[in-house]
């Protein structure tokens, strides 16, 4: 994996958390998600029908209505439980922290459901990972805050929504371009918003610039960066490996956190992350070529009717 890549992806990923917590002081999140994603969605369906008309050729209706479902899961669902939990007060950090067993999640089921096994040394890394995030988070989650019991369930499930639609993409007959994902999932997220907004009465935005300001960071560095790069990645390295960057978002969301709003960064934090860098190192030394080949159903029907052909075409060159 281009380590270049992962850096961006990391940082822009953890800036989301961080985006939630400033729009979060201004509006509710569904008033948050419907203009971070109106406008974005009319921008890139207006560059769907000019400039990238071509992109769009061949799809079908039914790669469409796949990809819509991808966005209604990884943005929707996963962004709508992450900013309703941080508007209910669970902290950045926190959140983060629940985000982060999705590697753990994605690779126990990467093996049955997508012919991508996770190795022992990778079993490893997770573990370790896995401890990094608890390292970085374990004195915001025990310290008491104003939120309910429950809304620390909240993330769990927008969790599970990601890694539902990471499936449900790698599961897809074909690969549809980037772009035109991209575009389908905004105008889906787009839609869902916008009704929950309107139903909700909470379409307008609010006067402050620091709105506007919040807006225009969830857009800039957490729709292009963090999301156009987790599937960038994905498509390039797999389940595994992606997810695996997902342990460095606790400690790295601690750092911002520190850095914007003056939150403490004390050794506990710096001894997570040290570990968190030590987990995405051993997975990515344990990655094992032949294992984490993803086979779609088109390939493995296409692999299986070589198999059947082959021992034809052998006999027929032998009798000729």
């Amino acid at each position: 994996m281009n380590v270049l890549l992962s850096i961006a992806f990391v940082l822009t990923w953890s800036s989301g958390f961080i985006g939630a917590k400033l729009g979060a002081g201004s509006a509710s999140a569904v008033t948050v998600l419907m203009w971070r994603f109106l406008p974005l969605a009319l921008v890139l369906a207006l560059v769907a029908l000019t400039v990238a008309r071509a992109s769009w050729r061949g799809l079908t209706a039914r790669d469409a209505l796949r990809q819509a479902a991808v966005g209604a899961l990884s943005q929707s669902g996963y962004l709508l439980t992450v900013y309703y939990a941080i508007q209910l007060g669970v902290s950045s950090g926190t959140t983060a922290l629940i985000d982060g067993t999705q590697p753990l999640v994605a690779g126990a089921l990467a093996g049955p459901l997508l012919g991508q096994y996770v190795s022992r040394t990778q079993w490893v890394g997770l573990g370790l990972g896995v401890t990094g995030v608890v390292i970085v988070t374990a004195a915001d989650a025990t310290g008491g805050t104003d939120a309910p019991w429950w809304a620390y369930l909240v993330p769990f499930l927008g969790m599970f929504s990601l890694v539902a639609a990471t499936f449900l993409d790698r599961r897809s007959p074909r690969q549809v371009a980037p772009a035109v994902s991209m575009t389908v999932h905004c105008v889906t997220s787009a839609v869902i918003f916008t009704a929950l907004a309107v139903g909700a009465g909470a379409a307008v935005p609010p006067a402050e610039a620091s709105f506007w300001v919040a807006i225009s960071w969830l857009v800039t560095l957490s729709t292009f960066g963090g999301y156009g790069l987790y599937w960038l990645i994905l498509r390039r390295s797999g389940v595994t490996q992606v997810n695996t960057l997902m342990f460095l978002m606790a400690p790295v969301t601690a750092l911002w956190g520190a850095l914007m709003f003056g939150e403490p960064f004390g050794v506990q934090t710096a001894l997570g992350l040290a570990v968190g860098l030590a987990a995405v190192a051993v997975v990515h030394r344990g990655k094992e070529p032949a294992a984490t080949v993803v086979c779609s159903p088109r390939d493995a029907s296409t692999a299986a009717q070589a198999a059947r052909t082959a021992p034809r075409q052998s006999a027929s060159r032998k009798s000729a």
